[in-house]
């Protein structure tokens, strides 16, 4: 099996002198115009974005004009981009967009499953709940896109299949943003149901590039293309209102949180994960005068690794400062302890050195 079908291997698990787990990655770091900044293994590996395309996915529902039509705000859109936690204020949101959309959780197409938040897990177990479709962490999402079937006239029914109307809308949407012609994505069935795409990591990290560029170009011009204002619109929404993208004690939170709309970042089922970088001086430094976009995609799928991966690249990059960065150590370097809370092991990453050519 030759390196472009496995990867590198970006970080290491050791128990004590012994490496217990390798870790497998590819990393693609690009600017709004598609430029390759940096790489890690193969910067054009087909990838399964999953819910780090949600963004992508919502541009699409944002772009019926769903959200004007049925009174959708920021924090209802932040939540379509999102993974939530299942806490009470996703699932009571969730219902609130539904109500608007004149829409039940019985037309949702998504199924109720354990949710991603030991808290809320642990609650549940005490209550015996149990989940129904709205408690999907990808409730919001399906909530928007049955909006969106009912602002492009269509019906709701099957909203889900590939076929239906709204979802060749998203996928051209989809392909259109990441600068791709239709059928250069492939696309399979997600976890949650919905249609979800496959496309080169470069393009995911052109994709999040263009949102924190699109923030940045509402921030100095007042005439901006409808795309623009939409793109930035998204990010100022996950920014906003980054509880909602995820949950208490998750990375995407935590990070959002951290960078106080510096960036906005978003994971994907199985071990993706994208951020879109505003311009700053410490842009600039890393090697570009405009905002950029990061892609990781980890070869085991370990959601635990990409966070540590992702929070090691922020740093190789000087991206933020070291306090912002310092927030995020729980993830940079976890803690291996066994049930007597001994130490039992360390991660150790194997990323090269930033080599984006510096600015003069």
């Amino acid at each position: 099996m030759s390196l472009r079908e496995t990867g590198p291997v970006a970080a290491t698990v050791y128990r004590g002198d012994s490496i217990e787990n390798t870790h497998l990655a590819h990393v693609a770091v690009v600017d709004a115009n598609g430029r390759l900044l940096y790489s890690f293994g193969d910067p054009s590996r087909m990838t399964l974005a999953r819910s780090a395309a949600k963004p992508a996915q919502a541009l699409a529902v944002l772009e019926t004009g769903a959200l004007e039509r049925f009174g959708f705000d920021d924090a209802d859109l932040a939540l379509m981009c999102g993974s939530h936690s299942s806490e009470p204020r996703h699932i009571e949101r969730t219902r609130r967009m539904l109500a608007k959309a004149q829409a039940s959780e019985a037309d949702l197409r998504c199924g109720g499953h354990p949710p991603l938040s030991d808290a809320v897990y642990i609650d549940w177990l005490k209550r015996d709940f149990k989940p129904g479709a709205i408690c999907s962490n990808c409730s919001g999402k399906h909530a928007g896109m049955l909006a969106a079937a009912r602002s492009i006239g269509a019906t709701i029914s099957g909203y889900e299949r590939p076929d239906h109307p709204l979802q060749v809308r998203v996928k051209h949407t989809v392909a259109d943003v990441c600068d791709l012609p239709d059928d250069a994505v492939r696309w399979f069935t997600d976890g949650c149901n919905l249609p979800t795409p496959a496309f080169p990591l470069e393009r995911l990290a052109r994709l999040f590039a263009k949102l924190a560029a699109a923030r940045d170009e509402t921030s100095t011009s007042d005439s901006i293309a409808p795309r623009t204002a939409a793109l930035a619109r998204i990010y100022r929404a996950m920014s906003t209102y980054p509880d909602l993208v995820a949950g208490e004690g998750r990375f995407c939170t935590a990070l959002m949180r951290a960078y106080d709309g510096a960036l906005v970042g978003k994971v994907g089922a199985d071990g993706s994960y994208a951020i879109g970088v505003r311009a700053s001086r410490r842009t600039a430094k890393a090697g570009t005068g405009s905002a950029f976009g990061i892609a990781v995609k980890i070869e085991d799928g370990s959601i635990g690794i990409v966070y540590a991966i992702v929070a090691e690249l922020l740093a190789l990059l000087e991206i933020g400062t070291t306090e912002q960065r310092a927030k995020l150590d729980a993830f940079h370097a976890p803690k291996m302890l066994n049930t007597m809370g001994i130490p039992t092991g360390r991660l150790m990453f194997s990323l090269p050195p930033n080599r984006i050519p510096q600015q003069h």
